[in-house]
């Protein structure tokens, strides 16, 4: 069958798929994909224009007026121009050449930055968090999947709190109800006013925001992430079902599924649980939690080690996020190519330009029309609304896959008997 969204569909509505329903599966995977990849794009120019100030100290790609200095729009437009001009490239190449050439390179800078994070960084305390922490998630999981929270109003909190904080109500929410903050983070924020109501007072003022804060951790973190992964989902689930014709479902399984995710739990324990222990034992003193949030890698392995491999391994950083980013959006682009194409792999070049053209005009129009706080509102926004019509298609394609496995059972069973015969 064509390698589109609307074939995993076609075990549940037959015939129908092949007319305007069709068409409409397909222009959700695509638009999904496309901010989906945005959003990837959008975060990692960022990150790599935090990179490439380290290097050079170009400051006029970088805001220097907050409190700490994060890539401004004139420099993501600069990265993403130079980012998806090289994505295109890699795109007209194909699958066999670019693509294949960079995500090689990808992989091997992925696995010395990981070394050095084992050698330099704290292994064995990543390693037991790790472990605590699978089996937290583990443990877990239905509530962490299906529990929401509700947003807390000004009278709700205001309601919970000791007599003596009632009349500073207004003061102490915005920071009672900080999903980023601590205790010691939320007194850190307070007037004398409002210190002077002592620790137990303030410790019952941040207990009565607890469900702000959870809340708001659920918003800005699991519902954005759960977008992003629904959104990435039918530019990933095409890649992969097209190299991985003629493995076996559960050799599909095991290395696309089971596999990288562990792989990925590894990852991100390694790199973060070392930049949360450099925190913990005062040896960053702040630096890496005052970064901004797509410097922090940077500031991690600045408090790792120093001195002339330091320059290297943030040179080495740079290029691995310029190699992800490009294999990201070629990978995109061949995919969004592909959907619209009717599920022809092989389309003509200028196809691939245009969707590289449509794929930077997309990114470039979301920054530049995000607020001035921050250019990634916009493209976060414009993901979320974007993922949930697919999540239909999606929850369509479950039942889908589940009947078509049951009719491949059935057809084998009456292969077998009639063999039998």
């Amino acid at each position: 069958m064509p390698l589109t969204i609307r074939s995993a569909l076609t075990p549940l509505f037959g015939n129908l798929m092949n007319g305007f329903f069709g068409h409409v599966v397909d222009v959700l995977g695509v638009v999904a994909t496309i901010l989906g990849v945005s959003v990837t794009i959008g975060f990692g120019v960022s990150q790599f224009i935090n990179g490439l100030c380290s290097i050079t100290g170009m400051e006029w790609i970088m805001d220097m007026s907050g409190n700490a200095p994060e890539p401004g729009k004139v420099g993501l437009i600069a990265g993403l121009i130079m980012i998806m001009g090289l994505s295109i490239i890699s795109a007209v190449s194909g699958v066999g050449r670019g693509v294949k050439y960079l995500s090689n390179l990808n992989l091997v800078l992925s696995l010395i930055l990981l070394s050095v994070f084992i050698i330099f960084g704290s292994f064995l305390f990543a390693m037991s968090t790790y472990v605590s922490a699978l089996l937290d998630y583990i443990m877990h999981f239905l509530s962490l999947s299906f529990w929401a929270y509700g947003p807390q109003s000004a009278g709700n909190f205001a309601s919970a709190l000791p007599s003596a904080a009632v009349p500073m109500a207004g003061d102490l929410m915005a920071g009672a109800t900080n999903p980023w903050g601590s205790f010691e983070g939320f007194k850190s924020g307070l007037n004398e006013n409002a210190l002077a109501l002592g620790d137990a007072t303030l410790a019952a003022v941040y207990d009565a925001g607890n469900e702000g804060r959870q809340f708001k951790w659920q918003s800005a973190w699991t519902t954005f992430y759960w977008a992003w992964w629904i959104a990435f989902s039918p530019f990933v689930g095409l890649f992969l079902a097209r190299i991985s014709k003629g493995r076996s479902v559960r050799e599909f399984i095991l290395g696309c599924v089971i596999a990288p995710a562990l792989v990925c739990f590894a990852w991100m324990t390694i790199l973060g649980a070392t930049a949360i222990d450099l925190e913990i034992s005062g040896v960053a003193q702040g630096a890496i939690i005052g970064a901004s949030q797509t410097n922090q890698l940077f500031a991690t392995i600045e408090q790792m080690i120093s001195g002339g491999f330091l320059s290297v391994l943030t040179m080495m950083c740079v290029v691995l996020i310029l190699t992800f980013l490009v294999t990201s959006a070629d990978s995109g682009i061949l995919v969004m190519n592909t959907i619209m194409s009717g599920g022809s792999q092989e389309t003509g070049i200028k196809h691939r330009i245009v969707w590289g053209l449509i794929l930077t005009a997309v990114i470039g129009t979301l920054i530049l029309a995000a607020g001035e706080d921050n250019p990634m509102d916009a493209l976060r926004n414009a993901m979320i609304i974007g993922a949930l019509p697919f999540t239909m298609v999606m929850g369509l394609m479950c039942v889908a896959l589940g009947k078509a496995l049951y009719r491949d059972g059935l057809r084998d069973k009456l292969e077998a008997a009639t063999s039998a015969k």
